[in-house]
C-alpha cells in the first residue's frame, strides 16, 4: 500500500505542473509592517496600489473555494493584501496546522539552544533518557537532536505507524546522519527534548517564547501521539512574518542567533537538499519527498520563487515564505483532493496562479 501511495504522489507531483525573555534590538532594516500584539489592528494594501492582476486574483478565489480552502492570505511587506474566508469558516475560526507546526517547534528549539538549554550535537538520550528507542544502545547514542531537526535519525519509518513514539516503534534502519525520511516519530520527541531541557510544559514554553511575544492565539494539543497546533488564521500569518524577518518582531529578538535561523531556512544535509531544519526549501537542483526514498531532479515548487522557504502540513495546511518578494502566504483548508501529505499538487498549481497575479 505504501508503494502505490508513493507511485500515486510522485505522479501528481510531477505531472501536475538562562535568558528568560525576548530583548529588544535596534529595528530591523527589512522596512516591514508588524501588527500590534493586542487587538484586530493589521494594516493592509491593495492590489492596484501594488499594479497586482485583481481580475485574476478573484479568479484565485474561485479556484480556492473548489479545492476545499477554508482561508486564505497574503502578506506584502507585513500588510495585508488578500484576506478570504470560505463557507461557514471566519477570522475567528481555529484550525489544525498538521505538520506546518513542524517549522515552529524548530524556531522554539532554537530558542531553547540560544539560552543553553539544548545542545543540537548532544545525543538525544541526554534528554530523553537511554532506551527511548528499541535500537542497540552504541546505535541509539549515535542519534543527536540535530538528527531529529533534520529527519536523520535513521529510525526506520515504514513499519506501519511512524506516529508511533512508543520505543517498541523505534526501530534501527540505519545509522544516523546516513538516511533521510519524513518521520513523525522522532519530530514529535522534541517536544519532550524541550520540556526536559526547559522544565516547562510546551505549550508553556512555546508560549512564553513566541506565542504571547507576536500576538498569537492558539494552543498545541495532543492527537493520538501526535501534538498539534491549532490557531486561526492571522495567527498562522504572524508565524509566517516572524520567520520572513529572521526570527525578530518588530525591535524584538525571539530568536538571536542568526546561525540557527540561516541553518534552519538553509539545506540541512546533503541527503535532501531541500530540507533545513523542519522547514522545506525550494530552490534546490534535487528533493526528496514523504514516503519516497528517491532523489527527485529539479525544484520543490517550479512555479515558485527560488528563495522561498516554507512550513507545510497534510491536507494542504500551508505557510509559504519568500524574502525577495517579502510575501508570506496562508492557506488553511481540507485536502484539496491531491494525496493528504505535506507535499501536494497544490503547491506548484497554487504558485502558477500567483505569478501572474503578483508578476514575479
Amino acid at each position: 500500500m505504501r508503494n502505490l501511495l508513493a507511485l500515486a504522489l510522485l505522479f501528481l507531483l510531477f505531472f501536475s505542473c538562562k535568558k528568560d525573555d525576548p530583548t529588544p534590538d535596534p529595528p530591523p532594516v527589512s522596512s516591514l509592517y508588524f501588527p500590534p500584539v493586542a487587538g484586530t489592528e493589521w494594516q493592509s494594501l491593495t492590489p492596484s496600489s501594488l499594479g497586482w492582476n485583481e481580475s485574476q486574483l478573484n479568479d484565485l478565489y474561485t479556484y480556492l473555494q473548489s479545492k476545499n480552502t477554508k482561508s486564505f492570505m497574503i502578506l506584502k511587506n507585513g500588510k495585508i493584501v488578500a484576506e478570504r474566508y470560505f463557507g461557514t469558516f471566519t477570522a475567528d475560526s481555529l484550525w489544525y496546522w498538521a505538520s506546518a507546526g513542524k517549522t515552529m517547534t524548530a524556531l522554539l528549539v532554537g530558542i531553547a539552544q540560544q539560552e543553553g538549554l539544548i545542545n543540537l550535537n548532544a545525543r538525544s538520550s541526554i534528554y530523553l533518557g537511554r532506551g527511548w528507542t528499541s535500537m542497540p544502545i552504541p546505535k541509539e547514542d549515535l542519534i543527536t537532536v540535530r538528527h531529529q531537526l533534520t529527519m536523520t535519525t535513521g529510525l526506520d519509518d515504514d513499519l506501519g505507524d511512524d506516529d508511533c513514539t512508543n520505543p517498541s516503534c523505534l526501530v534501527y534502519k540505519a545509522d544516523a546522519g546516513s538516511r533521510w525520511a519524513y518521520h513523525n516519530a522522532p519530530y514529535t520527541l522534541l517536544d519532550q527534548v524541550v520540556e526536559n531541557a526547559t522544565g516547562l510544559s510546551y505549550n508553556a514554553y512555546f508560549q512564553q517564547k513566541i506565542r504571547n511575544v507576536i500576538g498569537m492565539n492558539g494552543l498545541w494539543a495532543r492527537s493520538g501521539f501526535n501534538n498539534v497546533y491549532f490557531s486561526n488564521t492571522r495567527s498562522m500569518a504572524r508565524f509566517g512574518l516572524l520567520m520572513l524577518n529572521k526570527g525578530k518582531w518588530d525591535q524584538t529578538s525571539i530568536l538571536r542567533d542568526t546561525n540557527y535561523f540561516n541553518a534552519q531556512v538553509n539545506s540541512s544535509q546533503t541527503i535532501n537538499p531541500a530540507y533545513g531544519y523542519l522547514t522545506w526549501l525550494n530552490g534546490k537542483s534535487t528533493f526528496m519527498a514523504p514516503i519516497f526514498q528517491t532523489v527527485f531532479p529539479g525544484m520543490l515548487v517550479p512555479n515558485a520563487p527560488a528563495d522561498m522557504y516554507c512550513a507545510l502540513g497534510k491536507n494542504d495546511q500551508k505557510i509559504y515564505v519568500v524574502p525577495s518578494q517579502k510575501l508570506v502566504v496562508i492557506r488553511m483548508g481540507e485536502s484539496s483532493g491531491t494525496p493528504a501529505l505535506a507535499l501536494s499538487g497544490l503547491d506548484n498549481e497554487l504558485w502558477g496562479r500567483l505569478r501572474p497575479i503578483i508578476g514575479y
